[in-house]
C-alpha cells in the first residue's frame, strides 16, 4: 500500500529543491568573474589585490602573504603578531599594499 505524501510536504520538497539549484547556480556564477574583452576569467582571485583586512589560510605565511599582498611591512602594521613565526590559518592581520603607501 501506498502512502500519500501532503500537499505541504510536496510543497516544502519542491521550495527546497529550487533552492539548492538556486545556490549551486550562485555559486557557480560567483567564481566566474567576466574578465577584459568579455571572457570569463576562472582565476579571479589571483588578480585582485588583498582586501585591507586579511585572514590567513593554512599554508600561508607571513613571507607568501607579504608577496602576494605586496605589503612589505606587515609585522610593523600588526603589533597583535608578536612572533612572526607563529602564523596559523584565521589570524586577522592588517593589509596595505606597497604600492597605495602615500609619502
Amino acid at each position: 500500500m501506498m502512502s500519500r505524501v501532503s500537499s505541504s510536504t510536496a510543497l516544502a520538497e519542491a521550495v527546497s529543491c529550487y533552492a539548492a539549484v538556486l545556490l549551486g547556480l550562485m555559486l557557480m556564477l560567483s567564481c566566474c568573474e567576466p574578465g577584459e574583452g568579455g571572457e570569463v576569467n576562472m582565476n579571479v582571485a589571483a588578480t585582485w589585490p588583498c582586501d585591507e583586512i586579511y585572514v590567513v589560510r593554512e599554508g600561508e605565511t607571513l613571507h607568501t602573504i607579504s608577496e602576494k599582498c605586496g605589503d612589505p611591512y606587515i609585522v610593523e602594521e600588526n603589533p597583535h603578531i608578536h612572533d612572526p613565526d607563529d602564523v596559523f590559518p584565521g589570524l586577522v592581520i592588517k593589509i596595505t599594499p606597497f604600492n597605495n603607501i602615500r609619502i
